[in-house]
């Protein structure tokens, strides 16, 4: 199953336990398949990096090299200006609909006011585990 994880999913499973902490684990156990683009994986970068609670440097490199040799990269041809409200969220959707995702799993309550998009679902971490697992 393919899906797009908001950066706050990487955050929150990184360091701390709960559903974020469970998908994670789920993507390196190749049980889903993660989509990314490069914007993403740029935003997650920056966000360990200004994060209060501090990766070392080689954690961090460590944890964007797993997560750029483990997704599927794709290069949105398309760009929607769908979440209105933080426009820099938009990138999600963009690369949920190059990827053909399902899901689009995250804490924002911009993307998840939206509810659903074409073919993909927004939802929750616990709705994720609750549908899916």
């Amino acid at each position: 199953m393919n899906v797009v994880l908001d950066t706050n999913i990487f955050v929150s499973g990184i360091f701390w336990k709960g559903e974020p902490n469970r998908i994670l684990e789920l993507w390196k156990e190749g049980k889903i398949q993660l989509i990314n683009s490069i914007e993403i994986i740029v935003e997650i970068s920056r966000i360990l990096s200004d994060f209060k609670i501090q990766l070392s440097e080689k954690h961090k490199k460590e944890w964007i090299h797993l997560i750029t040799i483990n997704s599927t990269i794709v290069e949105p041809k398309e760009k929607f200006n769908i979440v209105k409200d933080d426009p820099t969220d938009n990138k999600f959707i963009d690369a949920a609909v190059a990827g053909k995702v399902k899901y689009i799993v995250t804490r924002d309550k911009h993307l998840l006011k939206i509810k659903q998009f074409r073919n993909t679902t927004i939802i929750t971490p616990e709705e994720f585990m609750k549908q899916s697992f």
